[in-house]
Order: structure tokens, then C-alpha cells, then sequence
């Protein structure tokens, strides 16, 4: 085992704190637009779940035969879209949460000189790039699986046909 070496330190200049103070407006900027965006599509996803349920209603209207199972399916998908559209909002929060800690931590830290304040910015910092890293991972994996299931559907096609 090695032993415990004491802790090394960095000395970040008045250049450094400049840059990390740059960075940290575009972060609070973009946590603030993804707040904004994220509202916008919960919004967007009851006001499109409205917009079906009003379309649902037109098997009122009368010599227009099978319009029941037409209204019936359009609640089926208004109910569909929202759950979609809230668990894309839930999905895309977190890394702006971070963003957002990241913004406010850094900001405490370059104003008061906090070594504490800063450790806690790049905590939440290394939270983003983990939630972004595993959610590339994830997103990877299914088109991978669409990839595949693509090539063998056609795979099978192409044997029907030939």
C-alpha cells in the first residue's frame, strides 16, 4: 500500500477565476433557458393533449359513423403524450440542475475566494458530465437496438420477396 501522500494544491491566478467566472454566466444562461424550454414542453404537451381531446369531440357530429373508437383512441393518445412529454422534462431537469448548483456554486467561490464553495461547483460539475455521459450511453444502445431490429426486419423482407 502506499502511503498517504499530503494533498496537493493548485493556485488558480485572477486569469483562471475570469475564465471560471465566464463559464459560469453561459452556464447560468443555459440552465435558465432549459428551465424555460422545459416549461414550454409541459405546456406544449397538456395544450397538444387539449387539442386531441377537442378532436376527440367531433363523434358528435352526426353522419360521421366510427368517430367513438376514433375519439377513444385520441384519448388513449393525449394521455400517452403527456406521460411522454413529462418524463422528457424529468429526464432533461437534472443535468440543468447541476448546470444551475454549478452557476450558483462557482459564483460564491470566485467572489469570496471559498475552496469549499468551488469543490461543490465541480461536484455538481462532474454530476452534469456523468448524467450527459450515461444518457449518450443510453441513447446509443437504442439506436443501436432500432439499427438492428431495422437491418432484420428488411433481412426478412428481402427473403419474402426473393
Amino acid at each position: 500500500m502506499e502511503e498517504y501522500q499530503s494533498e496537493k494544491k493548485i493556485e488558480i491566478g485572477s486569469e483562471s477565476l475570469h475564465y471560471l467566472d465566464t463559464t459560469r454566466k453561459w452556464t447560468m444562461f443555459f440552465a435558465i433557458l432549459g428551465f424555460i424550454v422545459i416549461g414550454l414542453m409541459i405546456i406544449g404537451g397538456f395544450a397538444a393533449g387539449a387539442l386531441m381531446k377537442s378532436l376527440s369531440g367531433l363523434k358528435d357530429i352526426e353522419g360521421m359513423e366510427g368517430m367513438e373508437t376514433a375519439g377513444a383512441a385520441a384519448g388513449v393518445a393525449q394521455v400517452f403524450l403527456i406521460i411522454f412529454m413529462l418524463i422528457f422534462a424529468l429526464i432533461y431537469f437534472f443535468p440543468l440542475f447541476f448546470l444551475l448548483k454549478f452557476s450558483t456554486h462557482t459564483s460564491k467561490a470566485v467572489k469570496n475566494l471559498d475552496r469549499n464553495e468551488m469543490e461543490k461547483a465541480f461536484r455538481y460539475m462532474k454530476s452534469y458530465w456523468l448524467y450527459i455521459g450515461v444518457l449518450v450511453i443510453i441513447v446509443l444502445a437504442i439506436y443501436l437496438i432500432i439499427f438492428l431490429i431495422a437491418g432484420s426486419s428488411l433481412a426478412v423482407l428481402s427473403g419474402l420477396k426473393g
